[in-house]
């Protein structure tokens, strides 16, 4: 992905941050089909809806989250453990090479979770210009270069004289892009071009690189932990009033950071419009070369979310999963209907637009089946059969476009500014 389409993503995604941080509306004020200030004029129990989507899908999804970045710690320390006895010759390759992959796999199995999680764009996630939000996950930002460097501090355990503190470090050198890069990149030389390198790293041993590396794994990990429990108590609360959740819920009473249940209702929605700038044109267009790449204009391999782990398929069908429970209003994974449960879906019947509510249903459907249909990973298929990829897109785009139309029309909600329009 070239620099300033990264930048793009990342400008994108931080007007988001700033703007809700700071309690302004990120919607579009002007423009057909924006609705400022229009409601919908129904008996429809918005209350019910705010609570239905924050209990039955954000909440466990957050929490959800939470224990796969825990297991993660356990699974990726144990690796470590192997690692560390097949140095001494305590073990053989088998059992680390079987350690490994066990942390690979709590690593993609906390990312399944993370990128649901992805589409709950809302506070505590936004403030501090995503400051948590890049904790637990940085990109479109990542810095292998700067993710070798803090192997080696952490490894030395000092950096620029004071002791190594992750906390301390920007977000692009540690969060789940950094584990996937430590995980799943088979080089181990550094990835430093410039004049700053890791200090005599490549001539260290194999072992030595692959030790150093998985320790700090284990260190980016703990700290991915921290900050889902940091998120979860700020979500929550301290109580039963504090957190964001209950402002959400709250929506309309005497007091509340919202006028209106229609208020609360339009913040849930901003979150999902995540799938236009974020899946359709980071994760589809832009590795297709329908924005400029490192590649050019051309489909890019190299330009795909996560290129060395192969999840970015998974990632995209996570997203559109998260967005399917926000119609139903409840977790995907319930294997029984949840008494009471409503999402966006019931409201679209609700004011009268069932057609709405079942083609975005249906083409979410559609477009799960056509990614979970590939044969072989994101980056490969762009290589070997572009026009897969350019159908996904269109899949995707079908979706954003009847949010960006329909959904909001009908609901009377706004288009975030970072929806309106379309580059591709």
């Amino acid at each position: 992905m070239k620099s300033s389409n990264i930048k793009r993503l990342a400008l994108a995604l931080a007007s988001i941050f700033y703007l809700s941080a700071c309690g302004e509306d990120v919607s579009s004020s002007s423009g057909d089909g924006f609705n400022k200030g229009k409601d919908t004029n129904t008996d429809f129990n918005q209350s019910l809806l705010v609570a239905s989507i924050v209990d039955n899908v954000i909440t466990p999804t957050f929490e959800g989250f939470s224990l796969r970045a825990n297991e993660q710690i356990t699974a990726i320390n144990y690796y470590c453990q192997q690692e560390k006895a097949f140095e001494l010759g305590s073990v053989n390759s088998t059992a680390v090479a079987e350690s490994k992959t066990q942390a690979m796999n709590s690593w993609r199995t906390a990312m399944d979770s993370w990128q649901q999680a992805e589409m709950m764009q809302l506070q505590p996630l936004l403030n501090d210009d995503g400051a948590l939000r890049n904790n637990i996950y940085s990109w479109p930002v990542n810095n292998t270069c700067g993710v070798d460097l803090d192997a080696t501090y952490f490894k030395g355990g000092s950096v620029n004289g004071q002791p190594y503190d992750i906390t301390k470090r920007t977000a692009s050198r540690k969060s789940m892009v950094a584990i996937e890069y430590l995980l799943f990149n088979d080089n181990s030389a550094h990835s430093c071009t410039g004049s700053v390198v890791p200090d005599n790293w490549n001539n260290e041993t194999e072992q030595y690189r692959k030790i150093a590396r998985c320790e700090f794994a284990v260190e980016v990990a703990i700290d991915i932990f921290n900050n889902a429990q940091i998120l979860l108590t700020q979500w929550l609360g301290t109580d039963s009033v504090s957190g964001y959740a209950s402002k959400l819920k709250s929506a309309g009473s005497t007091d509340s950071d919202f006028a209106t249940e229609h208020d609360a209702v339009n913040k849930l929605s901003d979150a999902i419009f995540y799938l236009d700038l974020f899946t359709k044109d980071g994760k589809l267009a832009e590795p297709l070369g329908l924005f400029a790449n490192e590649c050019g204009a051309q489909a890019c391999p190299e330009a795909v979310e996560a290129k060395y782990s192969q999840h970015s398929l998974a990632n995209i069908i996570n997203n559109l999963t998260a967005l399917k429970e926000f119609m139903q209003g409840q977790a995907e994974g319930d294997q029984t209907i949840i008494e009471g449960a409503i999402g966006f879906r019931d409201y679209l019947i609700d004011v009268g637009d069932q057609e709405t509510a079942d083609s975005i249903d249906a083409n979410i459907i559609q477009a799960i089946n056509a990614m979970q249909a590939y044969q072989s990973s994101l980056a490969q298929t762009l290589a070997t059969n572009p026009e897969q990829v350019e159908q996904s897109h269109a899949d995707v785009k079908k979706i954003t476009d009847q949010l960006k139309s329909d959904f909001i029309n009908s609901l009377a909600l706004e288009l975030p500014t970072t929806a309106a329009g379309d580059n591709d």
